[in-house]
């Protein structure tokens, strides 16, 4: 299933789309996505839902973040090999991890809102995934066992403020409208090898980056496996890969965001977001 949440920021309902891509508004069967929701037993009876029955969403409403009450947004920093090659920096040899502020969080096609004197903004197409039962020092093979679903993301940046700021990278992550997610969430019945999709983003419609994630360096499963070993992974946990060469502070010269720039990016099968830069 694809699942989502549209309307207006903070008066978001619950849908899903049809098999023939069309809204439907869930909001007679569930109050709201939220982490419980993400549960097995949960996904296998919104699975089971007739969604022809269901009321059809007419026009192109607001995507918002597909659940609400996540309480983890973690990232993976340098995970595709010619990422960390055009950042001068070594391949790592354990994913690098930092988080963003949930406060960052936004719907797939909210506006980018540069923070005030921002020179150095920067785009990251990223394969997102959510957490659907709790994992606490997990085995890679049984890794994806906790996984409810992939979605795609925005992991976007202001270099300055994460490089030049004393090096904490959440610094330049976390500023509101830096972590758009969506526009839904495919559940991991969809997506049984997340090692194979393939990915874009475009600025003003020059393509700045394509890849795949089998170019990945570590797999979703090793991720889930590793982070599970120091911290518990809750249900509705974000937890975002890490990105392709081709961001701007790869170019030579740099080249950042600016106002009034769109930026475009997907990733097979789980959609399109489309951002202005304010």
């Amino acid at each position: 299933m694809k699942l989502l949440r549209f309307g207006m920021p903070g008066a978001e309902k619950p849908g899903a789309l049809d098999a023939q891509g069309r809204l439907r508004d869930l909001s007679l069967l569930v109050p709201d996505f939220t982490p419980d929701w993400l549960a097995p037993e949960r996904l296998r009876a919104l699975a089971a839902i007739d969604l022809e029955k269901m009321p059809l969403v007419e026009g192109s409403p607001r995507f918002g973040v597909p659940v609400a009450g996540v309480r983890q947004f973690v990232a993976i920093g340098l995970n595709y090999r010619k990422h960390a090659e055009e950042a001068g920096m070594p391949i790592p040899t354990e994913p690098v991890v930092f988080t963003k502020a949930l406060t960052s969080l936004s719907g797939a096609n909210d506006d980018i809102v540069l923070p005030d004197g921002s020179e150095e903004g920067d785009w990251e197409v990223e394969l997102g995934f959510m957490i659907g039962t709790t994992a606490r020092k997990v085995s890679v093979e049984s890794a994806l066992s906790h996984v409810a679903g992939y979605c795609l993301a925005n992991d976007v940046s202001e270099r300055a403020w994460q490089i030049k700021r004393n090096g904490q990278w959440g610094k330049g992550k976390s500023f509101d409208s830096f972590g758009p997610v969506g526009p839904w969430l495919v559940t991991a019945d969809e997506i049984p090898d997340p090692q194979t999709l393939g990915m874009e983003l475009s600025v003003n419609g020059v393509v700045k980056q394509r890849s795949n994630t089998a170019d990945m360096i570590f797999s979703v499963a090793q991720i889930v496996s590793y982070l599970s070993q120091f911290m518990t992974l809750l249900p509705g946990d974000v937890v975002i890969t890490g990105t392709p060469s081709g961001v701007g502070l790869g170019m030579k010269p740099p080249q950042f965001l600016r106002k009034g720039d769109v930026v475009s990016l997907h990733i097979d099968q789980l959609g399109t977001q489309t951002q202005k830069v304010v």
